[in-house]
């Protein structure tokens, strides 16, 4: 099927430029590699490419008829879009301004810019001095996974498949520079987990001795020190408790031993001869 026919099925027949470009990149694609070798047909490599002009001369894309058109699964179809977009080595571009307008999240925008500048700073610093130079952070997967982890730290709800295709990398290339960042700049990527031990920060090991009975066990739970006091707590109020238990069981026993004997008649009259001999001088 012809590139322009398959324009018109996806509303980029009035685009000439994006119809001319994806035929540049069809030709870049059968010149380069062989599309067959990573599963992509005629057909969808047509849509891949189209999608690719679009985004170059930012025109909207349907991409939801763009997967059914192609044949293909949504996942099936992203991993097409990656492999011949690194295969062509085209960047997409992404600016964190954008991204902040596209989901909603504009308070990002200096938090995403901070967090981005230090990453790169400290990334550079870790590299031997020879590596340097040549180290490329114009990738928009950094943009994309940097917005991405703001956003997740600040409890904000991102569409994470949409981010990948946007930046046009792979899953593990996104999960790998997500590690990164959040190694080297875990003070604005990192989130702090559930089972933190507090012991291990500052801050947090203060407010759980300002507040001993929130304390948990998977908080840390005590120090040795605390450990024992609380220990000590432990059985001195379980000594009380057995003691006062001990007192009302036995007041219990006396009164119902001397509702027995006030209802036996034998007891009673036993009693009252033992009450009269003693009075009898």
């Amino acid at each position: 099927m012809d590139i322009a026919d398959i324009g018109k099925k996806l509303g980029l027949a009035d685009s000439k430029q994006v119809i001319r470009k994806a035929g540049e990149f069809r030709r870049l694609c059968d010149l380069q590699f062989d599309s067959s070798t990573i599963g992509v047909g005629e057909i969808c490599k047509a849509i891949i490419c189209l999608e690719m002009a679009a985004l170059r001369f930012d025109v909207i894309f349907d991409r939801e008829n763009a997967v059914k058109l192609s044949g293909m699964s949504d996942k099936a179809y992203t991993r097409s879009f990656n492999s011949i977009q690194n295969g062509l080595g085209i960047k997409s571009k992404l600016d964190v301004r954008e991204l902040a307008v596209r989901f909603g999240c504009v308070r990002l925008i200096p938090i995403v810019l901070r967090g981005l500048s230090q990453y790169k700073d400290r990334f550079i610093a870790s590299l031997p001095l020879s590596r340097r130079a040549s180290a490329d952070f114009t990738r928009s997967v950094f943009t994309a996974v940097g917005f991405y982890l703001c956003a997740k730290k600040h409890k904000l709800k991102l569409d994470k498949i949409k981010l990948i295709e946007l930046c046009g990398t792979s899953e593990s290339e996104f999960s790998n520079v997500s590690t990164s960042m959040k190694e080297l700049c875990f003070d604005i990527f990192g989130i702090s987990k559930d089972k933190k031990d507090p012991k291990e920060i500052k801050g947090n090991r203060d407010l759980l001795d300002a507040l001993p009975e929130k304390r948990r066990v998977e908080d840390g739970g005590y120090s040795s020190d605390d450990g024992e006091e609380e220990s000590s707590c432990y059985k001195k109020q379980k000594l009380m408790e057995k003691h006062e238990y001990n007192e009302w069981k036995s007041n219990v026993m006396k009164s119902n031993q001397q509702n027995k004997e006030g209802k036996d008649p034998a007891k009673r009259t036993k009693q009252a001869r033992l009450n009269f001999f003693k009075k009898t001088p």
